[in-house]
């Protein structure tokens, strides 16, 4: 017989060691990726070998390849830490919960925000995408519908969960679902940026943020030009 709601138990808090041991891990994947990227930035990040890195890092090649099996994991990583550091936009971040601020703000302000960090790590971007895209091509390939997944797809998440909970967004798709949508969006949009000698990143954010909200659809009133 099911236990009524009200009578669950509540959950065990995780246990102290276990918090340490993540800690820890944590602590290693950061020492890592930033070593790396500190030698990426001195040498070249085709220059670099993985050997170099973990002797940089002085840890054991075995250690690295358990944690990173390849210099793209390690620039994305730093990558994701980069971009949560400089606009909190992990745990500290709003989670979209605010009622003053819609998800389109939410997202468009991010975007807006981040623009200026892409264009100083453009000459690494060609390397970070092809990554992630190897990584969304492996999830298809095991049938993985989750995967590995950025900080950004779990804000994403966060935001459209709130935006459906306003009634601004479709909700008969679930957060997870529209956040790997706009997460490919995002990455396509950076795709084409870099594809373009002349582009402007903020203008190929502000489509993906139009596509994602209002569709392809010509706006009502807006008729195509002769």
């Amino acid at each position: 017989m099911p236990v009524p709601r009200s009578q669950s138990k509540p959950q065990p808090e995780p246990a102290p060691e276990a918090g340490r041991r993540e800690r820890k891990r944590n602590q290693t994947l950061d020492h890592l990726a930033a070593t790396a990227f500190g030698l990426f930035e001195a040498r070249g990040f085709e220059a670099v070998t993985m050997e170099q890195i973990a002797e940089a890092a002085d840890v054991a090649k075995g250690t690295l390849y358990n944690h990173f099996p390849v210099k793209e994991a390690l620039l994305a990583h730093q990558f994701h830490g980069e971009l949560a550091s400089a606009m909190g936009v992990m745990e500290g971040l709003s989670d979209g919960s605010d009622e003053r601020v819609g998800f389109v703000s939410h997202l468009s302000s991010w975007l807006e925000a981040s623009a200026q960090w892409y264009e100083g790590r453009r000459a690494y971007l060609p390397h970070y995408l092809r990554f992630r895209f190897r990584q969304v091509d492996a999830a298809a390939r095991a049938r993985d519908d989750v995967g590995e997944r950025s900080g950004m797809e779990r804000l994403f998440e966060a935001w459209i969960e709130a935006g459906q909970g306003r009634g601004e967004l479709r909700d008969d798709l679930s957060p997870a679902h529209l956040a790997s949508l706009l997460q490919h969006l995002h990455l396509a949009a950076l795709m084409r940026w870099l594809a373009s000698a002349d582009g402007d990143l903020e203008n190929e954010f502000a489509a993906i943020v139009a596509i994602f909200v209002h569709g392809a659809s010509r706006p009502l009133g807006v008729r195509k030009p002769r």
